[in-house]
């Protein structure tokens, strides 16, 4: 009976520690908050240490011009956003419309959700087609090369402001 008590509690472990493990807040460096600045017209993602840029990743935005108007317009939203969560995409798939059906790996290893009230759907992700970062190519979101995915989603956290510009 021993046994099978122990065992059940190995088993419920890893749920309690789950259940309690506290949620990451916004991220901070030297007590200052990080924050991302996205500027379209350059195709650029700046991380910024307070008022300091520390890193500048290039990235493509929606494939059409301007401030997101409706739901499949292809355009990245503008505005002052944050990250709601920071998700394991490594075995999502997408169907580009492209006649070449699901794409597995297509948002690269990490999904980063933007709090984008009027739009659903809308992160930071990387890519199956690194060619194609420096354009705009995307449906809506911004796309990073996977290894600066990594790179960034090292140094942020539920909560970070995220700032998209034109």
């Amino acid at each position: 009976m021993k046994r099978k008590f122990r065992g059940y509690l190995f088993l419920l472990f890893p749920v309690v520690c789950v259940a309690f493990a506290p949620l990451p807040q916004a991220a901070y460096a030297d007590g200052k908050p990080l924050r991302l600045v996205i500027t379209k017209s350059a195709y650029t993602l700046e991380v910024f240490e307070g008022e300091t840029l520390i890193e500048t990743f290039p990235v493509a935005i929606g494939k059409n011009a301007g401030d997101k108007q409706a739901v499949g317009d292809n355009r990245t939203p503008e505005g002052e956003f944050s990250i709601t969560s920071i998700e394991d995409s490594r075995r999502w798939t997408h169907d580009f419309g492209d006649g070449k059906g699901p794409v597995k790996g297509a948002y690269g290893p990490w999904f980063i959700r933007l709090s984008t009230p009027t739009w659903k759907g809308i992160g930071i992700h990387g890519t199956h087609d690194p060619g194609s970062i420096g354009t705009a190519a995307t449906e809506g979101c911004i796309r990073l090369k996977n290894p600066d995915l990594i790179r960034l989603v090292a140094r942020i956290a539920v909560g970070t402001r995220v700032t998209i510009l034109p």
